[in-house]
């Protein structure tokens, strides 16, 4: 079939056919009981009033799939049925047919033919009316325009409503699969923030069980086995604390087990002096200076735990990492910033050592960019790490990590 000017071999919808034929149907009742819509026709034969209603009927087959080719032809063939006794299925079915073509066609169609239908029936009543000069000539007007134009501006209607139903089904889809990225990228965070916690909390616990225990293995001696055990029973004990506590921060609202409280600045004397046990084997001499209000400041809980975990991770690489030396640690709050900053020698160390994978600084970073602030980490000449003061003279390399933080709501990133 025809329409457009595309041939295309389209199969009618099943309601298209249940409209066909019903109307073909009930016309061949009327015909059949001599109900004709008038008479005094140029073609008065009673089977002539067929062959448009006919036509109508198959036009009805393409009202969905061809609205344009059937409204065309479905127009011809009411004017053709006008020189007939006429039938009421043919000016019912082309009513259908008119109601599709807005319905189903294409937009620039369902804004003209209301507007075509509107002029229709005003130049009918008008011709009409002043042909007959009765009026009795306005009935025709009046018909004319609840065969053309009501079916057209029904038809813009309801396409209009299918069109706005359309529209929130897809805003309501958009907004699910926007939902649903929030929950995932929610739930990627939440997962990155407790690989973070559980890195930082369990990693400088295992780290000095790992060293004592090489060293208690490799080193034949009573004392040292004995030091290297007491440490390593300090550290698993400690350990064991610390994985209840996230254990609790991942519990919903459990009864017995309470979450405890975040670790805070306050805590740094006694981590500093964790590391000194733990790596006094390993010659590092871990000390912590700080300067203005760092530990007294009420500061934002995020900015805090995150000091302290860049801390605790920062002291976990040293002891892994860093050569025999000083191991500083600095602490300021000053013009709405945190500023920390952990240096240690950058070097080969002897004895034994850790595993590293590289999450630590990874982790360090991302807390720090979730904060809004500044990071930086990496080796560097000059000194041992103490300003110059230490030993090893200037042309040795020191390791570096350096975290600004900013420390009000303002310049927080949520």
């Amino acid at each position: 079939m025809l329409d457009g000017g595309v041939l295309t071999a389209i199969r009618p919808h099943r309601d298209d056919v249940v409209l066909a034929a019903s109307g073909l149907l009930g016309g061949l009742l009327l015909w059949l009981l001599g109900l004709h819509t008038q008479g005094g026709r140029p073609l008065s034969a009673p089977w002539v009033s067929l062959v448009p209603m006919t036509v109508m009927a198959a036009m009805e087959l393409l009202r969905r799939s061809a609205p344009r080719t059937a409204l065309i032809v479905g127009t011809l063939m009411l004017v053709a049925d006008q020189f007939t006794r006429g039938s009421l299925a043919t000016v019912l079915m082309f009513s259908d047919i008119m109601y599709a073509a807005v319905l189903y066609g294409t937009p620039a169609a369902a804004r003209r033919i209301p507007v075509i239908t509107v002029f229709v029936t005003l130049a009918s009543t008008i011709g009409f009316l002043a042909w007959f000069r009765r009026p009795e000539a306005l009935l025709i007007g009046v018909v004319t325009g609840l065969v053309s134009f009501m079916p057209a501006i029904t038809g813009v209607v309801v396409r209009n409503h299918r069109v706005a139903a359309e529209a929130a089904r897809l805003a309501a889809r958009q907004t699910a699969r926007l939902a649903e990225m929030d929950r995932t990228q929610a739930v990627v965070a939440e997962r990155a923030r407790m690989a973070r916690e559980l890195h930082d909390m369990v990693a400088n616990h295992l780290s000095a069980v790992a060293i004592h225990s090489t060293a208690a293995l490799s080193i034949d001696d009573p004392d040292t086995s004995r030091n290297a055990l007491r440490v390593i029973r300090e550290n698993s004990v400690e350990g064991l604390a610390e994985m209840r506590r996230l254990i609790g921060l991942l519990r919903e609202g459990g009864e017995d087990d309470a979450p405890a409280a975040a670790p805070t600045l306050a805590s740094l004397d006694a981590l500093v002096e964790q590391t000194n046990v733990n790596g006094a084997s390993g010659g590092l001499v871990c000390t912590l200076e700080c300067t203005g209000d760092a530990l007294s400041a009420a500061l934002p809980t995020p900015v805090e735990l995150a000091a302290y975990r860049i801390v605790q991770e920062s002291l976990t690489n040293a002891l892994k990492h860093a050569a025999p030396g000083p191991v500083a640690v600095r602490i300021t709050h000053v013009d709405g910033e945190l500023v920390i900053e952990v240096t240690s020698v950058f070097g080969s160390r002897p004895g034994p050592t850790a595993p590293g994978s590289g999450a630590g600084l990874v982790g360090m970073r991302e807390r720090v960019a979730l904060l809004g602030g500044t990071f930086d980490a990496g080796a560097e000449p000059g000194g041992t790490g103490d300003g110059g003061r230490g030993r090893g003279g200037g042309g040795t390399k020191i390791w570096r990590v350096r975290a600004q933080l900013p420390v009000t709501e303002g310049t927080m990133r949520q």
